[in-house]
């Protein structure tokens, strides 16, 4: 694959569209210039000395733009990702689109908040600021308003990329109230961006309800990527399954806690649950009674200054965190692995029940069960400790 040279491509002025600024082969559909696109879309072609591969074409040109680059080769079917960097010394994410076209992503986010009153669902930092992408930077310093689940928590956020917007309050108690305010908002034709303490809205945070009133009111939905703690995590995991199940946080009592744990016990999936650190060794202890013999990946601190991720045998993770109080603080993540491939309640636990319903105490009734079935005394110890609750 050819290589492009990351300094290789400058643009001569800034760029004073929103949408995509598209060089193309002619392979590749048509381009629309500027004026084509309504503002959203401009094309941009190589300056003299672009050593462009001979199936590609010049673009034409938008007003604003233009490249000088020093030999940058393009390889057809292929994408490179490559910084461009304008005058302005802003940089914006390109790559070379297959068959040799070049796609910038660029967002003049004053220009779409003022064309479009959209709402838009924006991710922020889990727990350091360099995490804010440069697209969720420029939206929440562009839009009038912002949606936020605790004003004092997103207050200085606001303030340190030098946002000017006004905050309404739009927490979990007040999404019917916040949705008709959001929605007023965008009929008067003001941009509205929502956010959450930290992450994004709407996974295991309010803004479901919000974003599925602005539908309703026929507003536009723009969700922006970014950061999420589930997706963090499971990125470091390490994990064979291929599927992931993310459940969020489990009911805060203990019975309906490991009622909720029993229906997802025999999926062969990862499960995905957040929890607070007064509740994580209740939690962990119940994830081992129930789902048995498993690998737990323990992500605390996400991101923040004692991040710490640890892996082991489920069974024995609740004494790791009760060796060190310090393993106990934070926010959680957990992530526990797919039961096994044929897993059910087989014959071992259809047994357990039966001697346990019969009033044998649980110790008992898991060594007469492990010896008529065969099934591990073990697991079905700690599957009688759960039935019995």
């Amino acid at each position: 694959m050819a290589g492009i040279d990351q300094h290789a491509i400058e643009a001569a002025g800034a760029i004073a569209v929103a949408g995509e600024v598209v060089a193309s082969g002619e392979h590749d559909a048509p381009a629309l210039g500027g004026g084509d696109a309504g503002g959203c879309a401009a094309e941009i072609t190589p300056a003299a000395g672009a050593d462009l591969d001979e199936d590609q074409r010049p673009a034409i040109a938008a007003d604003q733009v233009d490249l000088a680059p020093a030999h940058a080769e393009i390889a057809l079917d292929h994408a490179q990702a490559v910084p461009f960097e304008m005058r302005r010394g802003a940089f914006l994410p390109f790559a070379a689109a297959c068959r040799g076209g070049i796609v910038v992503l660029c967002l003049h986010a004053h220009e779409m908040t003022e064309e479009f009153a959209a709402l838009y669902v924006v991710p922020t930092p889990l727990g350091n600021l360099a995490d804010l992408t440069r697209r969720a930077e420029e939206v929440l310093r562009a839009v009038p308003w912002v949606a936020a689940e605790d004003t004092r928590h997103s207050g200085p956020l606001l303030k340190q990329i030098g946002s000017s917007a006004r905050i309404l309050p739009a927490h979990r108690h007040n999404e019917h109230e916040a949705a008709a305010r959001i929605v007023e908002r965008l009929h008067a034709g003001e941009a509205v961006a929502l956010i959450s303490d930290a992450g994004t809205p709407g996974i295991s945070d309010p803004g479901a309800r919000i974003v599925a009133a602005v539908r309703a009111a026929g507003c536009k939905v723009v969700p922006l990527p970014g950061p999420c703690a589930a997706i963090t995590a499971l990125s470091a995991a390490g994990l064979a399954d291929e599927h992931f199940l993310f459940y969020g946080f489990l009911p805060n009592k203990g019975g309906q806690r490991r009622h909720v744990l029993e229906g997802l016990r025999n999926h062969a999936y990862a499960l995905v649950f957040y929890e607070a650190p007064h509740r994580v060794l209740e939690t962990v202890a119940d994830l081992a009674a129930v789902l048995g013999e498993r690998t737990v990946v323990i992500a605390r601190e996400l991101t923040k200054l004692f991040e710490s991720i640890h892996s082991g045998p489920l069974t024995a993770a609740l004494a790791w965190l009760e060796e060190d109080a310090n393993r106990q603080r934070g926010e959680f993540v957990l992530i526990v692995s797919g039961a096994p491939a044929g897993a059910d309640d087989g014959e071992g636990e259809r047994v357990l029940k039966l001697l346990l319903a019969e009033g044998l105490p649980v110790k008992q009734a898991a060594k007469l069960a492990s010896t008529i079935s065969g099934a591990a005394k073990n697991m079905l110890y700690e599957r009688a400790l759960a039935l019995r609750g």
